[in-house]
């Protein structure tokens, strides 16, 4: 369910907040679609993009609203669902560094692509960047399942 515009409107803005300095909502949402529009089509993105339901469009409407406030916007996410806890939300997924990688492709290519100010944009690919490493349950080793244990019908494979 797309956010309330009252929601967006409501919410004294800091004038020096990354939310105010890109655009406000409107901008977050082109951010968060370009994102996503590339995370589905770039083959360099498969392995997220398998990690994620077959409609990208809750993932999106969840990261709008988790940006948004992190951003110094709205803070729709943790108003809606409580303190974001990203890596207990992210646990059930296994994140490892192709994901990470990958991750940070489309989010790289995206910023690119939506922030003009080279020093803003910057900042935002270092952070984002520490995040997606914060992300990482796993090392990416295939002998572990999702869960990080050993299959044990793996045990007679050679």
């Amino acid at each position: 369910m797309p956010t309330n515009n009252a929601a967006l409107t409501d919410w004294p803005i800091d004038p020096d907040s990354v939310y105010a300095r890109i655009g406000g909502a409107p901008a977050v949402r082109r951010l968060v679609n370009r994102f996503y529009e590339l995370m589905d089509g770039l083959p360099e993105a498969y392995t997220v993009r398998q990690i994620h339901p077959e409609s990208l469009a809750g993932s999106a409407e969840s990261l709008f609203e988790f940006l948004s406030g992190w951003f110094g916007g709205p803070p729709l996410y943790s108003n809606k669902k409580g303190h974001p806890r990203l890596r207990m939300r992210h646990a059930p997924y296994a994140v490892g560094p192709v994901e990470r990688d990958e991750w940070m492709l489309c989010m790289r290519q995206a910023l690119t692509e939506q922030i003009t100010d080279p020093a803003l944009r910057d900042g935002l690919i270092r952070t984002f960047a520490d995040m997606a490493d914060h992300m990482r349950n796993t090392d990416g080793r295939q002998s572990c399942g999702a869960s990080g244990h050993a299959n044990p019908d793996d045990r007679n494979a050679a």
